[in-house]
């Protein structure tokens, strides 16, 4: 009974660290698709406005526009789509913009977070409730008149509640972050900051919390500290430089790599596998985090736009004028500090015996081995199989994923081994994805995505022994002689089951209609010029067939780059708009004489008489062998 209380409170524990943590993720998610548009904002003040490097009175009247109504609009946008779709998105910044109205002595950026998702959730609330009971024919009427009844009731609740409510939490907690930088305790944020980056909460932070706080403070002063809290590169670099130096093995070669990325490039997730290896250097980077952000209160440094990516030329490309110094000064004793306490433990570690080196070593291979078993589900292959992707997925899916994915595909290809790597975020892994290497710390959250993907899990994104793993598991003639595996050729030459694709999303019917090109020229069936003719058939007849199915193909002198009939298929749940009518399956067809005629004959009977439970099957399954068999039977 006491065991099964303490096992309860742990799982207790672990599910409200994953909520905080996916809450996190979810603040983050709003943030990171306008990261360019706050860079946009940052450099224009940093430069234009009176106490910038190149004061320009014309230009500086885009800062305010800007920050007071683009960013937050653009905020509620991501915010309403994440949540319920493109419906979403736009009342999402209907909503925002009745709290921009409703509270415009400040810039609403926080609202907008509250007020994008809200959004979504109303309109895929009220979506659901009238699924199924629109009249035909009358969906767009009601899908129009719905979001602007729906929006101009939210718009006014922005204005007349949510606004004056987020304008009051805004002047608080400026007010405590005033009072904290005048106690002088602002340099303990990193007593937390530090320890939640190395759990890879390090975008989540930034860009769920510190660049909207920094934000509002660069709105009223022209640079904010805030943006130097989570981004200074300073710890992690003198956590390398330390490992470099005085380290051993293959941390110490590995160190000097990583410093250019760390500082250069600004991917602060290079760093985290060095402190995951040797917890005790987490007292580093506190170290160097806190006198770093001293050095900053002290010499009053700040940065007039968001440092995205962390890296030291973004700092001094975001620093204010005659604000240069005091962020080099600041990274600079952070760097030093963190050097000093990392070396201490690094050397310490290096005068151990040579028996408990090995002992260590002995520990990490049977690990490797244990992690080799269970998290890539090996053990339930009887067989070496044909991998056509390999996915590499981290937090965000633009920094450590790219370079480990970059790595990985040039020992492929060096092998001669023909296989698609590509990176993302984890928590966007594809549901039909093959195989996913993900750092050890994310495989929970890469398995929640693909759960039934062979998942290789690392320490290290670049240096590591994936290569190695995946020469294990793949049938190396397969992937050197053949695109596709033997189940698809012997099946059907036309339709193939990897040239089948679920859960995609387009921005419009050309975005779906070149993807489906691509996918021909991929499969061998066409050459590239197919593609423009394919979007001239559609600009002249849509191509919408009904049912939610498009099939966009070229014709007349567009035959002569068809090299083999095939044709594919992409699912997109969400929809696209052909015309006025959303498709949820694009068929991207080229046919040699009457070869796909026998395809396009078992598309029009398996949707002619396809009933509501067929068609949603159709737009929703995560089978590709349902599709495959509705498609060719």
């Amino acid at each position: 009974m006491k065991m099964s209380s303490v096992n309860v409170g742990v799982n207790t524990k672990e599910d409200m660290q994953e909520k905080l943590q996916k809450f996190g993720r979810f603040l983050s998610g709003m943030i990171m698709p306008n990261i360019g548009a706050l860079l946009a904002w940052g450099i224009i003040t940093a430069l234009f406005i009176p106490a910038g490097w190149i004061p320009n009175a014309k230009i500086n009247e885009l800062v305010t526009p800007t920050a007071h109504y683009l960013i937050p609009l653009l905020i509620g946008f991501t915010g309403g789509k994440k949540v319920g779709g493109i419906r979403g998105g736009v009342l999402g910044a209907i909503g925002t913009m009745g709290i921009i109205a409703g509270a415009p002595e400040i810039h609403q950026f926080m609202g907008s977070m509250i007020m994008g998702p809200l959004g979504g959730y109303i309109i895929k609330k009220f979506d659901e409730a009238v699924k199924g009971k629109v009249p035909a024919g009358f969906e767009m009427l009601v899908d129009n008149f719905s979001l602007g009844i729906i929006g101009t009731i939210f718009m006014i609740f922005g204005l007349l509640g949510i606004g004056p409510v987020v304008a009051t939490i805004v002047t608080v907690m400026k007010g405590g972050v005033q009072s904290v930088v005048n106690l002088g305790l602002l340099p303990l944020v990193s007593l937390f900051i530090e320890p939640a980056k190395i759990l890879f909460l390090n975008n989540a932070i930034n860009h769920g919390i510190l660049d909207t706080l920094g934000a509002q403070q660069v709105a009223e002063v022209g640079k904010s500290i805030m943006l130097l809290l989570e981004t200074n590169p300073g710890p992690g670099l003198g956590v390398l430089l330390a490992v470099w130096i005085f380290g051993k093995g293959v941390a110490k070669e590995s160190a000097s790599g990583a410093i250019i990325i760390h500082f250069l490039g600004g991917i602060h997730e290079i760093y985290f596998p060095f402190i995951l290896m040797k917890p005790i250097l987490l007292l580093a980077t506190i170290a160097g985090g806190v006198s770093g952000v001293f050095t900053f209160t002290m010499l009053d440094a700040g940065l007039a736009g968001p440092a995205a990516p962390g890296s030291i030329v973004a700092l001094i490309a975001m620093a204010p004028k005659g604000g240069l110094i005091p962020v080099l000064a600041g990274v600079f004793v952070s760097t030093v500090v963190s050097f000093v306490v990392a070396s201490f433990f690094v050397k310490r570690d290096k005068n151990s015996t040579d028996e408990s080196d090995l002992e260590e070593a002995k520990n990490k291979m049977q690990e490797l081995k244990e992690r080799k078993k269970v998290s890539s589900d090996l053990t339930q292959l009887n067989k070496k199989i044909a991998i056509k992707e390999i996915i590499f997925a981290c937090d965000a899916g633009v920094g450590s994923s790219a370079m480990g994915a970059t790595t990985l595909k040039r020992k492929l290809n060096k092998a001669g081994l023909n296989i698609e790597v590509t990176n993302c975020a984890v928590d966007e892994i594809p549901k039909d994805s093959e195989v996913v290497i993900t750092h050890e710390n994310l495989e929970r959250r890469a398995k929640a995505s693909a759960p039934n993907a062979i998942r290789l899990t690392v320490k290290d994104f670049i240096n590591n022994d994936v290569f190695e793993q995946i020469l294990d598991i793949i049938d190396i003639q397969d992937s050197k002689t053949i695109e596709y595996n033997e189940e698809d050729k012997d099946s059907n030459s036309i339709l193939r089951k990897s040239n089948i694709k679920l859960n995609l999303k387009a921005n419009d019917k050309y975005e779906a209609i070149r993807a489906a090109g691509c996918l021909l020229v991929e499969g061998g069936y066409v050459e590239e010029e197919y593609i423009p003719a394919m979007i001239d058939r559609e600009n002249d007849i849509s191509t919408y067939i009904g049912q939610g199915i498009a099939i966009p193909h070229g014709v007349g002198a567009a035959k002569e780059k068809i090299i083999n009939s095939g044709m594919v298929v992409l699912q997109y749940p969400e929809g696209v708009m052909f015309d006025e009518e959303l498709a949820y399956i694009v068929v991207g067809i080229a046919g040699v004489g009457d070869k796909h005629l026998s395809i396009l004959a078992n598309i029009a009977t398996a949707i002619g008489d396809a009933d509501e439970e067929i068609l949603n099957n159709l737009r929703y399954t995560q089978d590709t062998n349902y599709i495959y068999e509705l498609f060719t039977k």
